[in-house]
């Protein structure tokens, strides 16, 4: 049974997920702008309704850490358990957030552990869980655990035990474009370009192969190092890359479900001005 701070946790983890689908201009992904158009108008709202299908889960793996006070291979066996069981659910829903799931599940965990924690703490502690092998995980490789050993590719798994590097370093790009003046659209969208100008994004390397994931790394860079996407030349940049990504069909799916995790982070009360007090 989850209590009302597990259900908390799970509404701010689905907002967080919502809110990354509602930013637009997202080289490469779903956005906003997909609602205009018949051909991408279905995918989009089933992106949107299926995101809200991981609630239920989300709060379950709250309950799990909260129950378990500390990690343990049980709780991540338990972890495991229950995000292979919403994944059932999302795909009956419509399907997507695959990545998503496992940052978002894996730092509402780690929130439940540790309620008082900021949110580098928060990602840094998601390695203790993820230390540990989850042994009920079935046998046969998935896609993304294929593509990160033939390329020497951290993945969705290395990032977790690294205790989240990336969504570290967009918490970052979001304090330092906030600072800087930018809008919360822009800030966020720096924040997107920083992830993908690093991360081995394991889509994108199945998808374009190790060329092809350099390419949009220096895109991302691009955007970043022309003032990011508040200036007049970031902004150019940054068309130029979503142009070039969707006529390719290449999207860094990778990156968009740990930005999802950095603004569950960013959201939680402890992580504003009033709870850092």
């Amino acid at each position: 049974m989850t209590s009302r701070e597990d259900d908390a946790l799970a509404r701010a983890a689905v907002a967080a997920l919502t809110g990354q689908l509602a930013l637009a201009p997202k080289p490469g992904l779903p956005d906003p702008r997909d609602l205009d158009a018949r051909s991408t108008r279905r995918e989009h709202d089933s992106l949107r309704w299926s995101a809200k299908a991981l609630a239920p889960g989300l709060a379950a793996m709250a309950a799990a850490a909260r129950r378990a006070g500390e990690a343990t291979p049980v709780l991540r066996a338990e972890l495991g358990a229950i995000g292979r069981s919403t994944e059932h659910s999302v795909g009956l829903a419509g399907g997507g957030h695959k990545g998503a799931l496992w940052a978002l599940g894996f730092l509402v965990a780690a929130v439940a552990l540790d309620p008082g924690a900021k949110a580098r703490e928060i990602a840094v502690n998601t390695r203790k869980i993820a230390a540990f092998n989850d042994k009920g995980a079935p046998r046969r490789p998935s896609r993304g655990s294929s593509i990160s050993v033939k390329y020497g590719a951290a993945g969705a798994r290395g990032e977790a035990r690294a205790g989240f590097p990336h969504v570290r370093r967009a918490l970052d790009a979001l304090a330092t474009a906030r600072k800087a003046g930018a809008t919360e659209t822009q800030a966020r969208l720096d924040a997107l370009l920083t992830v993908m100008s690093t991360l081995q994004d394991t889509e994108l390397l199945h998808i374009a192969g190790p060329l092809g994931l350099r390419q949009v790394q220096a895109g991302a860079r691009g955007v970043l190092e022309a003032g990011g996407t508040a200036t007049e030349a970031g902004a150019g940049a940054l068309a130029a890359l979503d142009a070039d990504l969707h006529a390719r069909a290449w999207s860094p799916r990778g990156s968009a479900g740990l930005l999802a995790g950095a603004l569950f982070l960013d959201s939680l009360p402890v992580n504003s001005p009033a709870g850092a007090a």
